[in-house]
């Protein structure tokens, strides 16, 4: 009984340890490097900005007595074959409404650099007006380093004290047509607002990040710590908790509490991606979604099962084990696989992938050590049963030929 106290203990350090380092997750800051920047052609600006994402930079300069916004955006480390756009959202934070200037280089060696308005996620970035008066564009591609000069006149008075939405990205082309771009990873950060006057610039939804990427990571800490730690615990606790009879009925309740406390972690969770998914409707993680509905659906009735368990002792128990058991451990399974589909769209520190890795491996190895030491005490208590049971049965023999 002592080693299961221990082990129990192992496993509250773990899922202790994976939630401080689900609820700690934060953005490295990028150190400055725009300002010691010269530009080739002698343009010179009065501020600059390190976007956080996408190795990209924004140089400008802002003349509030008219409302003339002269930018350069620059966009590092990009590779031929891509496309790049900066755009200026007037109604809203966000990729739909935004007014943007797109450029990519050409086979022949010149650039192309046009006027976008994007009315829609589907947008294939079409040529057209914008909302706003652009002049001076020109693009130059040189060293994998695309740079965009523009002239925008925005509106006198911006409101919200001179604060810009603005938007940022890249993909890729087939010929020169332009592809959708990557719908995971950074290519899902690039949102920020830029005060013109004071300089200062923050993630779109506030200095802690995106609205939406807030909920991202909520959605992914609660299913990641729900279905993917703590269902793997209680199955672990009802598996090899259970060999000590001492501690019988207590793995029962600690079993169902663990699977109880993740199956409403995990609604939460759940119901957060069915928030983000109708919030984008043009952003789709198919298989995650799939999967993700069917460890809601399985769990569910995994749930509502416990008010039909037979006693022990009932004929039909063993067929309701069973499907318990297959039905636990095929949301086990499932659950472990979307945390995986989930990192690979939040595309986190390695850190964190490598994290989650460590937790899985670490319950593996006690689930191997606890099952092999569960065969040891069961083969080990059943030759006590049959010693006792011979020893009984020579004791009732040599007492019946006492008294023949």
């Amino acid at each position: 009984m002592s080693n299961h106290i221990s082990m129990m203990k192992f496993l509250n350090q773990i899922l202790c340890l994976s939630l401080v380092l689900s609820m700690s997750m934060a953005t490295l800051s990028f150190a400055q490097t725009c300002s010691n920047y010269k530009f080739s052609s002698n343009n010179v600006f009065d501020s600059c900005n390190d976007l956080p994402f996408l190795d990209s930079f924004l140089h400008y300069t802002y003349d509030s007595s008219t409302g003339s916004l002269h930018i350069a955006y620059r966009h590092t480390k990009l590779t031929s074959g891509k496309w790049v756009a900066w755009a200026v959202n007037p109604t809203s934070t966000g990729m739909v409404g935004a007014q943007a200037i797109v450029a990519y280089p050409q086979s022949d060696g010149t650039v192309r650099v046009y006027t976008s308005p994007i009315r829609s996620y589907q947008t294939s970035l079409q040529e057209g007006e914008l909302s706003f008066n652009v002049s001076g564009l020109s693009a130059t591609y040189e060293n994998n380093e695309m740079v965009v000069l523009a002239t925008l006149r925005l509106s006198q008075d911006l409101g919200n004290g001179g604060t810009i939405n603005t938007v940022w990205q890249d993909g890729s082309m087939s010929g020169n047509s332009v592809l959708p771009h990557p719908t995971s990873g950074n290519n899902v950060r690039t949102m920020s607002t830029l005060n013109l006057v004071s300089g200062v610039s923050s993630a779109a939804g506030g200095a802690g990040g995106s609205s939406k990427l807030r909920k991202r990571n909520i959605h992914g800490i609660l299913n990641g710590v729900s279905w993917g730690i703590m269902m793997p615990i209680g199955a672990i606790i009802a598996r090899y908790l259970r060999v000590a009879k001492s501690a019988d009925p207590a793995w029962f309740y600690i079993h169902v509490f663990c699977q109880a406390s993740a199956y409403v972690i995990g609604v939460a969770g759940w119901a957060t991606g069915l928030k983000l998914g109708g919030d984008s409707p043009g952003i789709q993680y198919s298989t995650h979604r799939a999967i993700g509905i069917a460890l809601f659906s399985l769990a569910t009735v995994q749930v509502f099962a416990m008010f039909l368990r037979p006693k022990p002792e009932h004929k039909h128990r063993l067929y309701w084990n069973i499907y318990h058991h297959t039905i636990g451990y095929t949301v086990i399974i499932l659950a472990v696989v979307n945390v995986f589909k989930g990192l690979d769209i939040l595309s986190p520190k390695k850190q964190w992938k490598n994290a989650y890795i460590g937790i899985i491996v670490a319950l593996a190895i006690v689930a191997a050590l606890l099952e092999a030491f569960t065969w040891y005490v069961v083969i080990k208590r059943r030759k006590h049963e049959e010693s006792s049971k011979t020893a009984q049965r020579g004791a009732s023999n040599g007492a019946r030929s006492q008294y023949a």
